[in-house]
């Protein structure tokens, strides 16, 4: 009862101080400290008890302190079970692992393989992976099993190492399925007594890009699918873009072979089929003890943009056009490796990521129109890793015209400004006069030295900065060699060159070499104006901070509609034994909606009683007789000075 009573007495002390009495002097655990060391419920008006007592502040306190405390047990012992279970799985998946790998090991020699790999064996491969669980995930394992050939007695490749299957290397791949993590584990398999494997062959295999340069970590896919078990191999090429497979079973025509890398172009071997019986190169016969080699070329990817434009300029739509590439993947009859038609929007037809090649654009028939001209001529050259573009001027189709075409017949680059005298004779005699629209700067000597402002003599530029020799031979654009030394680097700027108009539409950049030592580079920016005073060099981006590196890159859009262009050229070396070389460059443009070197006559009355004289201040009068014009008709000339 005096337990029942101290409580009660405590409950109303504690309502008394909530609802705002007097303070206490001491807390309640004092009281209650009191009231155990006295050993006896003490009197309702003792002085411990009167004076206990807390606040809801000191219990809001405590309530905190103790979630505080409980929540960092609670948190250490999830952690705690965890680490546990990671540890767990760990331990199970290491077991798990030596398990698997003991078996391999004591796989007899001739079965430890994949199922759909080379060498063929009973093992699951990436396409036939194992399934397991470890604490309610998921595991996938699989395995890569190729052939080595230990060079110390050897190689196949030298011809120096008959049996090339000395030992296996077995690649063990373990996926989790809920984190992207792969672990690999590596290992070998030594056969008993005597290297070697019967009746196989290799596969030795080359990728280089278009400079010839090797391709490294380029990826292989090799399929078989006449042999049984079929053959799917996965392989990457090593740092001078080769690998070799070995101990392949013989098959005649019958390795598919694609190799490929993010961002660049495809190049593959091709099956005999009635629509390509004669592939350049068919897929690739393995023979007992012979190695086939096989070479791909592959490089960086590249955009193609074909404009369709009137006359005056003006996009237009709807236009059909074949683009084929120059490349056989066949001959006999020709198959071209890219051949597709399309159709212009908005006057242009944008082809992306497609391989380097020279692409010929040619209208498809039954559309009343014909081509009136093209930039470049008749067909472009499009290099690795380049953006370029492609215009076609078409107009509403004549019964009979003649295009010309004039050309420098060393150079190869159209001619501006070329006199055309085409006369028809017969009862009704015609003349017909023109002049080729040029769109080509080119400059191929600079032994005129400085000083020059505008482009006259073509030997002659702007400045440079003293780093650079004009005189050397043969002809070209080198480092300065100072001490013997190259000197580090060096600029140097052209004259102005004036295309006539600010109607002037800029189109590629090119210049040769087109590759350097890779301890040397050679870049370029370039400024138009239409004031022939303000000079601000730009790159590719049409930024101050970028160069064109790349020859065959098309000149920014913001360098159209200006009359004046100027480059600059920046060689640098990190050598000192090493120069950077500049050797020609071309500049290609439309001087409003003309075509380069190209001139074409509509309306013309059929017959054979034409002649053509073609003349060019520097160059030999070409003069044609007994002309047969008929249809739409197309006469390249070639101009010597």
């Amino acid at each position: 009862m005096k337990i029942n009573k101290q409580i009660a007495y405590i409950q109303k002390k504690l309502a008394l101080n909530i609802l705002g009495r007097k303070r206490p002097r001491h807390s309640f655990f004092r009281g209650i400290r009191s009231f155990r060391l006295a050993g006896k419920s003490p009197a309702l008006g003792c002085q411990s008890l009167s004076s206990g007592g807390f606040t809801l502040v000191e219990v809001i306190v405590g309530m905190a302190i103790f979630a505080l405390l409980a929540s960092g047990v609670l948190g250490a012992i999830l952690a705690l079970q965890q680490s546990v279970k990671v540890a767990r799985e760990r331990t199970e998946l290491a077991s798990l692992v030596a398990a698997d790998l003991e078996i391999v090991r004591n796989l007899p020699y001739a079965q430890v393989g994949t199922v759909n790999g080379n060498p063929s064996g009973s093992l699951p491969d990436a396409s036939n992976k194992r399934v397991i669980t470890i604490e309610n995930r998921l595991y996938y394992i699989y395995y890569e099993v190729t052939y080595y050939d230990d060079p110390a007695d050897g190689t196949v490749l030298a011809g120096t190492d008959p049996a090339p299957t000395d030992y296996k290397q077995v690649k063990m791949f373990i996926q989790s399925s809920f984190t992207p993590t792969v672990t690999t584990i590596l290992t070998n398999v030594v056969p008993k007594g005597l290297e070697g494997v019967e009746n196989a062959g290799a596969l030795f295999l080359k990728v280089f890009n278009a400079q010839g340069q090797p391709v490294a970590n380029a990826n292989l896919h090799i399929v078989n699918t006449s042999l049984t078990p079929n053959i799917v191999l996965d392989r990457q090429t090593d740092s001078a873009g080769n690998w070799v497979e070995v101990g392949l079973p013989p098959s005649t025509n019958g390795y598919h072979i694609v190799a490929t890398k993010s961002g660049y172009s495809t190049d593959s071997t091709y099956p005999i089929t009635a629509q390509n019986p004669n592939p350049t190169k068919p897929d690739a016969t393995v023979a007992v003890g012979q190695v086939t080699q096989v070479s791909f070329s592959i490089d960086l990817l590249a955009n193609l943009t074909i404009r369709t434009l009137d006359q005056k300029c003006q996009p237009v739509d709807g236009v059909g056009v074949n683009i084929s590439g120059a490349k056989l993947i066949g001959t006999s009859p020709d198959v071209y490796k890219y051949n597709q038609n399309a159709a212009s929007a908005g006057g242009q037809i944008v082809l992306s990521n497609i391989e380097w090649d020279t692409y010929t654009p040619t209208l498809l028939t039954g559309q009343n129109l014909m081509v009136l001209g093209t930039s470049p001529i008749q067909q472009i050259d499009v290099l690795p890793g380049t953006s370029q573009i492609f215009t076609m001027l078409v107009g509403a189709q004549s019964t009979n015209s003649l295009l010309v075409i004039v050309k420098d017949a060393i150079t190869g680059a159209a001619l501006e400004d070329a006199q055309i005298h085409l006369q028809k004779g017969g009862s009704t005699p015609q003349d017909y006069y023109s002049l080729t629209g040029g769109s080509v700067w080119t400059q191929s000597s600079w032994v005129g030295g400085g000083g020059q402002d505008t482009f006259i003599d073509v030997t002659q530029y702007f400045t440079d900065d003293g780093n650079v020799d004009i005189n050397s031979a043969p002809t070209g654009v080198r480092l300065n060699k100072i001490a013997g030394d190259y000197a580090a680097s060096g600029v140097l700027e052209s004259s102005t060159f004036d295309t006539g108009t600010d109607q002037t539409n800029y189109t590629t950049f090119t210049w040769l070499p087109t590759s350097q030592d890779p301890a040397t580079t050679l870049q370029f920016q370039i400024a138009v104006n239409n004031d022939n005073t303000t000079w601000n060099y730009v790159g590719p981006d049409g930024t101050a901070a970028t160069y064109f590196t790349t020859s065959g890159t098309s000149l920014p859009a913001g360098a159209d509609n200006n009359r004046y262009i100027r480059y600059k050229a920046y060689l640098n070396t990190t050598e000192s034994n090493k120069t950077a070389v500049l050797t020609s460059l071309t500049l290609n443009y439309v001087a409003g909606c003309f075509s380069p070197g190209q001139s074409v006559f509509q309306s013309l009355t059929a017959g054979n009683n034409y002649s053509l004289d073609v003349s060019l201040a520097g160059y030999q009068t070409q003069t044609f007789n007994s002309l047969d014009i008929s249809g739409n008709q197309v006469l390249q000339i070639l101009l010597s000075r």
